[in-house]
């Protein structure tokens, strides 16, 4: 059987693909990262990566090994990480992202809850960007994100939802559209339509042609639609927080509800996590 230091050598190898950045990760000697994944190969049987002087790759048998191993180890470091909070208590440090004053607001409010709930334990909050979420989350820069649902991907978990809103287009406040008291979703067909770079399938099925802004912020999106640059689709509470003298905000008359909830890494789903997000759908149930 493979000792627990082969397999993390060869999981962070496989995600680095690079011998001197596993080494560091894993604060050994290039040469110690070598032998164990040797040592692993030789147990194995079969080569796991192929090695040039230029890069480093998996083989088909480490491509395999990596899918079946790398859930499974996910599974087995959060449940030990479970374990040593439940003796700790709900303790350390937890990072959370948010994207608009709206959602900081909200986390806010949470993080006071869960802070009466577990005083050890530290809420630390991080403005993210759109094209920011998913490596922040996959990178483990932060530990939950409050997020745009559904946010789908490998190995991400979502939370209840938190708050669900109406749809609204936010654009010039010269657009022939901000003179209507609602825009059906059909309409998106005949206008420029941004987007940033998250995930969006209701986006995708009605505006497949939407133009993406892979790096651009809330501010800078909604600065594009105020020049008439295109339609941008938001949710409710872009009116209240982000009222601008050149932007017009509209509702689509049938869209579907948008929703918002926190999305985690299934392998960082700690006390921490689980506490926080029970605080929010706490919160959220409590009348207003």
């Amino acid at each position: 059987m493979a000792e627990t230091r082969e397999i993390e050598s060869f999981l962070t190898l496989a995600g680095e693909l690079h011998f001197g950045r596993t080494a560091e990760r894993l604060r050994v000697s290039t040469a110690q990262v070598s032998q164990t994944i040797r040592k692993l190969e030789r147990r194995v049987g079969a080569p796991l990566f192929t090695r040039t002087s230029r890069r480093v790759e998996l083989t088909p048998v480490g491509r395999q090994l990596l899918a079946d191993l790398g859930p499974a180890w996910a599974a087995v470091s959060s449940a030990l990480a479970r374990a040593v909070e439940a003796g700790r208590g709900v303790t350390g440090t937890l990072r959370v992202a948010f994207g608009d004053a709206a959602g900081g607001q909200l986390l806010a409010g949470v993080a006071e809850l869960f802070r009466r709930r577990a005083p050890g334990c530290e809420v630390e909050f991080r403005e993210v960007r759109p094209a920011e979420v998913l490596p922040w989350l996959r990178e483990g820069e932060v530990d939950v994100v409050l997020a745009g649902l559904p946010l789908d991907g490998p190995g991400l978990v979502t939370g209840p939802v938190l708050v669900r809103e109406r749809r609204f287009l936010a654009m010039a406040a010269t657009h022939p559209f901000a003179r209507r008291d609602t825009v059906p979703v059909a309409e998106l067909e005949r206008v420029t339509v941004l987007r940033c770079a998250l995930p969006d399938p209701w986006l995708d099925e009605h505006a497949p042609t939407a133009v993406t802004r892979p790096r651009a912020g809330l501010q800078e999106l909604l600065t594009l639609a105020g020049a008439g640059e295109g339609v941008l689709p938001v949710g409710a509470h872009l009116r209240r927080y982000y009222p601008r003298p050149d932007v017009a905000y509209v509702p689509l008359s049938d869209a579907p509800r948008l929703e918002w909830g926190l999305v985690w890494r299934e392998g960082a789903a700690t006390a921490r996590v689980q506490a926080f997000a029970e605080a929010a759908a706490e919160l959220v149930r409590e009348p207003a």
